[in-house]
């Protein structure tokens, strides 16, 4: 009887009860954050091999599409014409422009600015 008396007063007190619910909603969401922790661990690999191989295949695709054209039209244009001639010529003075920057800004003091490209 004495087990009826105490079981009767837990569920006639209001305040128990709602502190036995909010027990309960806090145990729940510890064992929610600790799922979704072990989820986000479990998932977070995934997510990077994805986002690696998504990178490494659009870097590749990219590479691929503008090489092999550039590579396939160089070859087909016949060594000993004019075109060949100029791009050759071109690229040389594109070089030789590059060094005389870089001797122009390693020769200019510090304080003063570099003179125009294309000015002596």
């Amino acid at each position: 009887m004495s087990d009826n008396v105490s079981v009767e007063a837990q569920a006639s007190d209001p305040l128990k009860t709602v502190a036995d619910a909010m027990e309960h909603a806090v145990q729940a969401a510890r064992d929610g954050a600790s799922d979704a922790k072990a989820k986000v661990d479990q998932a977070l690999p995934a997510v990077n091999r994805f986002v690696s191989r998504f990178v490494y295949t659009t870097c590749y695709t990219i590479s691929y599409g503008v090489v092999f054209p550039t590579i396939l039209v160089a070859r087909s244009v016949p060594k000993d014409n004019p075109i060949v001639h100029g791009l050759v010529d071109g690229a040389h003075a594109a070089v030789d422009m590059v060094d005389e920057m870089r001797k122009r800004k390693l020769e200019a003091p510090s304080g003063e600015p570099s003179p125009a490209i294309g000015q002596s």
